[in-house]
């Protein structure tokens, strides 16, 4: 069958096919494309913003619970094995857009694997009113912080300081006898671990204080150190 030409048509079947042909080329509303495509552009956005601050928790979720990228984990109990052989802890402290003064009360403490340390840091706020901080902490080699675990530390909560007030805060710690069998630690004889406060936010529960208040060494008005 050969081509049929459009002169061969009847007027209807033209009429037909120019109405077709018609079908959603009518004018458009001018910028209502551009419009769409610019709020879906938008919702985009903000929910990538919103999955990267879930994902700041979430992630710190999952360090504290595995240790991992050098995350100290907070530990129920102590282990029930000691070991005889030791390894060095060695202490950081750091601060980040706050007028505190935040140090170490001991550079290093040689500790048996297993067994319980106590560690000391003192800071104070020399600022001109009160600050509140979080702590936020690793270790190096990374790869002990599955290892490293503390029983008691400031940086579980949000800590406030009045101005011109020293604090010492506890750290209760051990080093989980697991580091002596594990590949990646066993030939490791030294830990660092490092704190750096932040200015904190309040926490779920609008907590802004620690549980355990820390020893005031300087409090405000010259009165005698004393022991809360």
């Amino acid at each position: 069958m050969g081509l049929t030409s459009k002169d061969d048509l009847s007027a209807e079947d033209r009429a037909k096919i120019e109405a077709d042909n018609k079908v959603g080329v009518g004018p458009r509303p001018k910028g209502r494309g551009h419009l769409k495509v610019a709020a879906i552009c938008g919702l985009a956005f903000f929910g990538m913003v919103g999955a990267a601050y879930a994902a700041v928790p979430l992630y710190k979720l999952f360090c504290q619970a595995t240790g991992f990228d050098g995350t100290v984990r907070k530990a129920v109990a102590k282990p029930t094995k000691v070991l005889d052989r030791k390894v060095e802890i060695r202490f950081d402290a750091n601060v980040r857009t706050l007028p505190w003064d935040f140090q170490p009360m001991q550079t290093s403490q040689d500790i048996r694997i297993g067994d319980t340390g106590l560690a000391f840091f003192k800071v104070t706020n020399k600022g001109d009113k009160p600050m509140t901080g979080r702590a936020l902490y690793n270790v190096v080699p990374e790869q002990a912080g599955a290892y490293f675990q503390k029983l008691e530390c400031f940086c579980f909560s949000n800590q406030t300081i009045e101005p011109g007030q020293t604090v010492e805060f506890p750290v209760v710690y051990f080093v989980d006898p697991g580091f002596v069998t594990d590949a990646d630690t066993k030939d490791k004889s030294t830990i660092t671990l490092s704190y750096t406060f932040f200015p904190a936010v309040p926490d779920a529960a609008g907590a802004k204080q620690a549980n355990s208040p820390p020893r005031i060494v300087e409090p405000l008005g010259g009165k005698p150190p004393r022991a809360l």
